[in-house]
């Protein structure tokens, strides 16, 4: 068994702890399972009253991964099954109730968690907007950080608070608290039309329209993201990628300093626990009505 973070409370059981879940990093399932432990308490507030998705990979990474929203049978401790009412049309949404449900659905060999934009007792009022900065072939780091810094500034002049964090992956995410008065529809509408307007701005660097052809030499912001049902991946959270790159909040400040979406990983995230959630600080009071930015963004 690996020597290094694996620590875990004696109540919980991981079977097969020494399969390796990712070749590139050599890192076993007990060690995924840890770091879902440790990181719990960080994780969580992120967690919290929101559905969320499972990405499993039961046979690793690079393998077919498996993305689960609901739980048919059986039972995982720490993770609770939601109001039917929530989305009638489906099977009950899930939530990470408590930190043991990280390592519960860890166990069940799940790498990625994702979360609505919404809480489960004010469902049909999102109250944030995520914009995922995806970028095409081509296109350059730097680019992918001026192009962050173009879209807090853009929220800026809309009155709209902007936090970052990596992906985890290949780009970086955007996130603006806001109040729950508008429904999904609104939500989103006016999530596509701030995209747009950064893609008249900057018509060289952004693209509106998703799709590879589309996104070459291009940044796709992606707003669906801002849908009903759509999820992005939570802060804390693995990714099912080569490396398991980890997705982290950090500050405006410290943009310059991170060499790419995945900058941390399974393997050095832990140099980042101190500094935890700090650079979200004032998130929830950051929260602003879309109202007058709607307004504004029409003229």
């Amino acid at each position: 068994m690996p020597g290094l973070h694996t620590t875990l409370p004696p109540n919980v059981r991981v079977t097969h702890p020494d399969r390796v879940v990712d070749r590139t990093s050599k890192a076993t399932k007990i060690e995924i399972v840890a770091h879902y432990e440790r990181v719990a308490p960080l994780m969580m507030p992120h967690l919290k009253g929101r559905p969320v998705s499972l990405v499993r990979a039961p046979e690793g990474v690079g393998r077919p991964l498996f993305f689960q929203k609901h739980l048919d049978r059986g039972e995982m401790e720490g993770v609770r099954r939601l109001d039917p009412r929530l989305d009638p049309d489906h099977a009950r949404l899930l939530e990470i109730a408590t930190p043991r449900g990280l390592l519960s659905a860890a166990q069940m060999n799940t790498v990625e968690f994702h979360t609505w934009n919404a809480v489960r007792t004010s469902i049909d009022t999102p109250d944030r907007i995520t914009f995922d900065l995806d970028p095409g072939q081509g296109i350059r780091w730097a680019q992918l950080q001026e192009a962050a810094v173009c879209v807090r500034e853009q929220l800026a002049t809309l009155g709209l608070a902007a936090f970052l964090k990596t992906s985890g992956g290949k780009g970086l995410h955007v996130v603006s608290p806001i109040r729950r008065q508008h429904d999904w529809d609104t939500v989103k509408a006016f999530s596509r039309d701030v995209v747009v307007r950064l893609t008249e701005r900057m018509p060289k660097l952004f693209v509106v329209k998703s799709g590879p052809r589309n996104r070459v030499r291009r940044i796709f912001i992606d707003y669906l993201r801002n849908g009903f049902g759509a999820t992005t991946v939570a802060a804390w959270s693995l990714r099912a990628r080569p490396g398991l790159g980890v997705s982290v909040p950090i500050a405006w400040d410290e943009l310059d300093d991170v060499t790419g979406g995945a900058h941390w990983t399974l393997r050095n995230v832990d140099e980042r626990l101190e500094i935890g959630n700090s650079p979200w600080e004032g998130y929830a009071r950051a929260a602003r009505a879309i109202g007058p930015a709607m307004r504004k963004l029409a003229r």
